[in-house]
């Protein structure tokens, strides 16, 4: 990560600190950026009056906010720094900072992989209204279709997202992927994003039938894993920091669909759960929880109710439960599952264990509104 082309806007911080005489500041920041933190400190403390406390817990997102323990330290303004805003109240003033990226990477690299999906969602459509009654055993072989498991398509149009760095970017690529001959949206989604195009590893909100594919401006997969996982659509990355671009394979999130196949079935016969709740602001669904536990006691099994801020093996592999159900963040389930000692489901897979949700309705991404 080239740092020097990051734009941190400390400035505007600082601008905001003497305004307010702010004199105990909170800096919480993602865990690619802490070992940077310090250098931000010096800062932020030599261009104000301010002192600055790391909050060096880590931070998965801005639904992971450590206002309550800043509160009994006596700070006055959290700045958190590379991520935006979430419906959410933190309850003190916040300075949310998204952090830019100067990239700007070709797109012609992104073309063939952008026709290739085109195609796959225009031949989608044609084959809307061939549904018919399916057994068992087709049902299951929906539910492990990475394709079209969700609803049928009304469109074909390119979806244009990105992670918070590089949005900035989307209006630009917008104008030249509508040159190069695509139908180009920037999708809106909810109240949980801030910015159009924006995706989060909890939400993905945005998406509409109208949309076939996906191209993404971002590193890393893991914002590409849920949104293939949440709208069973092709999607291409293009890295603004690399200039490659991949896809994230058909293939790929089949095998993370067979394991969550995997995952149901094993917990079919299961008498006990632990109900995670996180304890993070953003992230407590608590009333998910409950109707969890009621759901289990519905069939004559047992849950038990545990509220964790930090959720990790070694934090529940010893209590003596059959599986565990994740009601705290997403991501959660799906990207750790296997550091797990005993099952780790959502509470969709739950419900389809239990025999409330079907097979062929395929794959639900467990989504925070």
């Amino acid at each position: 990560m080239d740092l020097d082309r990051h734009d941190f806007e400390l400035d505007d911080l600082v601008e905001r600190i003497k305004a307010n005489d702010n004199r105990l500041v909170a800096l919480q920041v993602p865990e690619g950026l802490k070992m940077q933190a310090l250098e931000m400190m010096d800062s932020i403390e030599d261009e104000s009056d301010a002192t600055v406390i790391l909050a060096a817990d880590p931070c998965y997102g801005a639904c992971d906010l450590v206002h309550d323990k800043m509160r009994m330290m006596g700070v006055e303004l959290v700045a958190h720094m590379g991520h935006s805003q979430m419906n959410i109240d933190s309850g003190m003033p916040t300075h949310f900072i998204p952090v830019t990226y100067d990239g700007d990477p070709e797109l012609a690299v992104a073309l063939p992989l952008l026709e290739s999906h085109r195609a796959i969602a225009q031949s989608r459509l044609e084959s809307v209204g061939e549904e018919v009654d399916i057994d068992e055993e087709a049902a299951k072989d929906r539910f492990l279709d990475a394709v079209g498991r969700v609803a049928p398509l009304t469109g074909a149009r390119l979806g244009l997202v990105g992670s918070i760095q590089h949005l900035h970017l989307l209006e630009e690529f917008k104008s030249r992927l509508e040159v190069a001959g695509f139908d180009v949206e920037i999708p809106v989604g909810g109240d949980r994003l801030t910015f159009p195009g924006q995706v989060l590893g909890c939400n993905y909100s945005g998406d509409d039938p109208s949309i076939g594919h996906y191209m993404f401006l971002g590193s890393g997969d893991f914002h590409p894993i849920g949104l293939v996982l949440h709208t069973g659509k092709p999607l291409t990355m293009l890295d603004p920091y690399s200039g490659d671009a991949t896809e994230m394979s058909l293939e790929r999130i089949e095998r993370i669909l067979r394991q969550r196949f995997g995952l149901i079935n094993s917990v079919v016969e299961a008498q006990t759960f632990g109900i995670l709740i996180g304890e993070k602001p953003g992230q407590m669904r608590r009333n998910l929880a409950i109707r969890m536990k009621r759901l289990l006691e519905k069939h004559g099994r047992k849950g038990y109710l545990l509220a964790l801020d930090h959720i990790s093996p070694d934090l529940i592999d010893f209590y003596p439960v059959d599986a565990y159900v994740n009601t705290a963040c997403p991501r959660i389930a799906i990207d750790d599952s296997v550091r797990y000692a005993k099952p780790l489901i959502t509470p969709y897979e739950l419900e389809v264990a239990l025999g409330e949700k079907k097979w062929e309705t395929g794959y639900q991404f467990d989504e925070i509104p």
